[in-house]
This record gives C-alpha cells, structure tokens and sequence, in this order.
C-alpha cells in the first residue's frame, strides 16, 4: 500500500502543483485497524482552486486511483474546510485525531470544530444509521444478515467512539475499546460486536456465529448508546 499511495502522489503532483496544496490519509489506514476488504484508503485532498477546469488535470491520477478499487478522494479548498467544520464535526474531529501527510504542510490542526455542534452530529447519526441498519436487515434475507452487520460495525464503533467524547469520556483509542466501553457506560451487552470484529478479521468464520443472537446483541447496543447520547443531551439542553 505505501508503493501505491507514493505513486499516487507523485502523479498528482506532476498534474498540477500549483494547485495541488496536500493529501492526508485518514481513517483505519492511518492506524492499525485496516482490513484489506473492509476497509477503505482514504484521501483529502487539499487544492487552491476547485473549479472543475482546475480539476481536469488531475482526472488520469485519480482513475488509475479509482480503478485499483479505492474511493476518489475528497476535494476541499481551505475556505470550504473551514467552513464545513459545523457540518462535518465527526468528520474532521477524526482526522484531526488520525491522520498521516503524504504531501504538504499539516493543516488540519488549524481548523476549529465547534463542538456544539459534534454533539447533535453524533446524536443524528446515532439515530440515522440505526434506522439504516433496521432498514438493512429487514431488506437483506437471512442468510445476508451477517454481512449488514459487518457493512455498518466501522460507522457505529466510530460513532460509539464520538458518543463518550459527548458524554464527558477520553476518546477511546480503537474499536474494540469504543466498544467495550460504550457496553459499560450503558450496562449493554458488547459480545454481538465482537463476534462480528472476529469476523471481519478473519478471526472466526461464519458457521462459529450464531446470527441471531449476534445481531440481538448487536441492535441492543447500538439502541442503549443512541438513547444514553438522547438523554444526557436532553438533560444538558
């Protein structure tokens, strides 16, 4: 991965570097938790200019990119970040947080995240992906359920992660501990999402998991740490 994320680099720069201001890499594969076939490479992109004429150059670069099975990276000026730090408080909180540059100068640490404004993001996408995942599960057939619960175990363990930052706790340092520590903080059961982090790295397989008592622990958890995030907020409103 450090040979294709080099390549990419070099070829956007020969694009048009005057235009081209950094890349950061974020995400799991800024850290130790990257799983080849879960988890995503992903890119920010930094520009002077985001006109799509501006853009053009660096068409070639991002579709040999793009065709190696990464997503395109994000494109933001330093205006359009700054302003988007009331949008996307999770988000740049996270990058903030786990970040690696590949090209420029470190910018992110500048950016200001009002965290009034994390508070309801987190509470919004607490309740937005737990309707998605019921949404999931009833549309999936059975023998898919597995597979929904791994697709949404990434967003969740981050959003349980964001939750105890809102309820007054040290930001959990991976997963598996945003995990446990969200099932303390509620007195919830965490057994469904480690069944399914053992899974997703390969550490059991599928005919080990008993599905349904998985996602039963699963959808608790998730359920007593969105209401924990609904009521804290509601008493400090």
């Amino acid at each position: 991965m450090e040979n294709t994320l080099d390549e990419l680099v070099q070829r956007m720069k020969s694009a048009a570097r005057d235009n081209l201001k950094a890349i950061v890499l974020y995400g799991s594969a800024a850290t130790g938790e990257f799983h080849e076939g879960h988890s995503n490479v992903n890119l920010l992109c930094l520009m002077e200019n985001g006109d799509p004429a501006r853009l053009e150059p660096f068409h070639s670069a991002v579709e040999w990119w793009t065709d190696k099975g990464h997503p395109a990276p994000l494109i933001f000026t330093m205006e359009e970040l700054r302003r988007s730090s009331d949008i996307f408080a999770i988000e740049l909180l996270d990058m903030q947080a786990r970040h690696k540059m590949l090209f420029g100068q470190e910018f992110l640490s500048g950016i200001v995240v009002p965290l009034r404004y994390h508070k309801l993001q987190v509470e919004r996408e607490l309740r937005t992906n737990w309707l998605r995942l019921r949404q999931a599960f009833l549309a999936a057939p059975r023998r898919a359920h597995l597979n929904v619960m791994v697709a949404a175990v990434s967003s969740f363990t981050s959003l349980f992660r964001h939750a105890l930052v809102v309820l007054g706790e040290v930001a959990p340092q991976n997963k598996r501990e945003a995990v446990d520590r969200a099932a303390k903080l509620t007195g919830a059961d965490a057994s469904g999402f480690h069944s399914v982090l053992d899974f997703r790295e390969k550490k059991t397989k599928e005919n080990d998991i008993d599905v349904t008592a998985t996602a039963r622990s699963y959808f608790a958890l998730v359920e007593a740490v969105t209401n924990e995030v609904d009521r804290r907020l509601e008493t400090l409103s």
